[in-house]
């Protein structure tokens, strides 16, 4: 094995112990409970990262799927509720107030936590597998591919808003109960939270990088760089990029459903395109082709945006500072900030071998003193 896999899975693990050790260190539950956030977002920029890095797949509509594993989980923790305004079947108050009088077919599994879980993730992967038949199916790619990833978020969006009686609408859905497994409460504020988002996004991180390694994602890459060049040599293209597409989905739905536990609501807002163009920046600070690089850019993008969306100098223009910040990125360092590493590294590669080629012959690999 290679010194290159091992100091990969290191930093890896570096990056993760820091991020599971901060709750040590911060004793603030304001501050986990933002923390929690950022380490969502990292998650969906490592869903984006594995489909547009890694497979080039760019999907405008990333938070459609993130959307759907948060309403997801919202509903079965509004069925868990014991709200004031409740019908005799205890209908979610937002029901009686738009006069349902009882409680939709489409509800009635999530009375069940372990099902709203399941399909939390579930949903959204079979929504993008759906999506992806059709679009790769029919050999759409590059912008056409993301025009129709963005389009069909902006019609589940409408879908979520106009359905008010079994969605709550503009208002989404919220007074939820408290999160709970095993007998732990995940209070948004407490620690367990933080705790319980960081270790997902790790779980998530190391099997997206487990993907990335094996040869299915080798083959992704490979699609990525001369499709017709795979489709030649005999793989099912369509079915490797629907695949891919919908593991990203699931990841996003996972991610929905934490930022609902953490957040305390669901939102058609989750299914913005505000949102959806926004993981798209994170990825791109990042460093697309890098799952790491992704990660730290939503968390560096976010932090930086919280903090100066929080500042009274920058209160009016924050978001023209960080879209002249994101257009110098992308002009001077289209790779990322994950670029930056990977060119110094191929740099001194690079040195290493020509300082190699520089040694008289017979003399590589033996001890300076002797050469001499």
């Amino acid at each position: 094995m290679s010194n290159k896999p091992i100091l990969q899975l290191s930093i890896y693990g570096a990056v993760c112990l820091a991020l599971l050790l901060i709750p040590a260190f911060i004793d603030d539950a304001f501050l986990l409970n933002k923390f929690a956030r950022y380490l969502i977002f990292g998650m969906l920029a490592v869903a984006l990262s594995l489909s547009w890095g890694y497979a080039g797949i760019l999907n405008l509509g990333q938070a459609t799927t993130f959307g759907i594993g948060s309403y997801c989980m919202a509903m079965a923790l509004k069925l868990k509720t014991v709200p004031i305004h409740t019908g005799a079947e205890g209908l979610p108050d937002f029901m009686v107030w738009n006069n349902v009088t009882e409680l939709p077919w489409l509800w009635w599994p999530f009375q069940s936590l372990p099902f709203a879980v399941a399909a939390g993730i579930l949903v959204p992967a079979a929504f993008a597998a759906l999506l992806g038949w059709f679009m790769f199916g029919g050999r759409v790619a590059g912008v056409y591919s993301a025009i129709i990833t963005l389009a069909a978020m902006v019609v589940v969006n409408l879908i979520i808003i106009d359905q008010q009686s079994y969605t709550g609408g503009f208002n989404g859905i919220t007074d939820l109960a408290r999160f709970e497994v095993l007998g732990v409460s995940f209070d948004a504020y407490a620690r367990s939270t933080y705790l319980l988002v960081a270790a997902c996004l790790t779980v998530v991180l190391f099997a997206a990088l487990a993907l990335t390694r094996s040869k299915t994602g080798l083959i992704l890459q490979a699609i990525r760089d001369q499709e017709e060049r795979v489709r030649f040599f005999g793989y099912d293209v369509a079915r490797y990029k629907t695949f891919v597409f919908a593991v990203s989905a699931a990841i996003a739905g996972l991610a929905g459903m934490l930022y609902t536990i953490v957040m305390e609501f669901a939102s058609p807002t989750f299914l913005g395109v505000p949102l959806s163009l926004s993981i798209v920046i994170w990825v791109a600070v990042g460093g697309r082709q890098s799952l790491l690089g992704a990660m730290l850019g939503a968390l560096l993008v976010t932090g930086v945006q919280g903090s100066l969306s929080e500042s009274e100098i920058f209160l009016s223009t924050w978001t023209l500072v960080m879209g002249g910040l994101f257009v110098l990125i992308v002009l001077f360092i289209p790779r990322g900030l994950a670029g930056i590493v990977s060119g110094l590294r191929r740099r001194d590669t690079a040195r290493k071998a020509a300082a190699q080629q520089s040694r008289p012959v017979g003399t590589a690999g033996a001890p300076a003193g002797r050469a001499a």
